[in-house]
């Protein structure tokens, strides 16, 4: 079975969709029309901006998913996914790729979430952390004996986790995690605590705005962040992305799931190619490509 995975924020890099753009007309309104929807030229910074530029939230997540859902619409009649999931943003990505939600909506959507997203890192100093060669209970343990709050946000591959929460508690986890065998414990270069309760007035925020859209039943189901497992029921879905922005990612865990579900082959849908890097180690005997 045919397996397509959206990435999340971090993927971008200057000149993303400039190729799209310039060889399809299709992909060429498809981008005019994201202009439209969310008031500023973003494909001149896709295209040309710093990648400081590029790195704000409110043109960084609109920016991925833009590059992700073009790009599986001008796969055309290849694209036959039979499962998708994405990892954090990605996850709209593969709700417009899988027909749950327009292109438009899905866009909306995104751009509220980044915005509401940018708004409660403000709140309060808050960071994210990597955290490589540990066992995820172990990773789990450290985390419940700091005080503070610090959780683990992203389960990306088997030893490799990334920690969120308030920035002393993340420092303090650290050290803790190296102590406890990590092979390093850093702190990513990211503006707050994406998946960690710190983002709840973001939730709230973005919840309003996904119980107001129209989901409608996807083609193939999608393996959500929240879950791990394959959901087709728009209510269901709904619920699940609301959820997702205060709850860790599992990202592993959605993949075993995948596979043991039938997946033999996974197509990264998007900007670079981090995905298709854990789902290699997560599993080598399945197929990956980058589209």
């Amino acid at each position: 079975m045919k397996a397509y995975v959206f990435p999340g924020q971090g993927a971008q890099f200057t000149g993303m969709g400039k190729d799209l753009y310039e060889s399809s007309e299709m992909a060429a309104a498809l981008f005019e029309k994201a202009n439209e929807i969310l008031g500023f030229r973003i494909t001149d910074i896709m295209f040309e901006g710093t990648a400081e530029e590029l790195k704000e939230t409110k043109v960084t997540q609109p920016a991925v998913f833009l590059h992700s859902v073009i790009l599986a619409k001008t796969l055309g009649g290849s694209f036959k996914p039979e499962m998708v999931a994405g990892h954090s943003l990605g996850e709209f990505s593969a709700l417009v790729a899988n027909g749950a939600l327009s292109f438009e909506d899905g866009l909306k959507l995104v751009s509220k979430r980044a915005m509401a997203m940018q708004k409660a890192c403000e709140i309060k100093p808050s960071t994210m952390a990597a955290v490589l060669g540990l066992a995820d209970n172990i990773v789990e343990d450290v985390c419940a004996s700091i005080d503070g709050i610090v959780v683990a946000a992203n389960y990306n591959c088997p030893g490799q986790l990334v920690i969120s929460g308030e920035f002393t508690a993340v420092e303090k986890a650290c050290e803790a995690m190296k102590a406890a065998g990590a092979k390093r414990a850093l702190l990513l270069p990211v503006g707050g605590a994406f998946h960690s309760p710190m983002m709840e007035p973001a939730r709230e925020e973005l919840a309003a705005a996904i119980e107001a859209t129209t989901f409608s039943t996807p083609i193939c189901p999608v393996y959500q962040n929240v879950t791990a497992s394959a959901v087709s029921d728009p209510t269901e879905i709904k619920k699940n992305l609301i959820i997702q922005l205060t709850a860790p990612v599992k990202w592993t865990q959605s993949v075993q799931q995948m596979i043991a579900d039938g997946a033999t082959s996974f197509t990264e849908v998007g900007p670079g190619k981090v995905l298709v890097g854990l789902v290699n180690k997560t599993n080598k005997e399945v197929e990956t490509i980058s589209a």
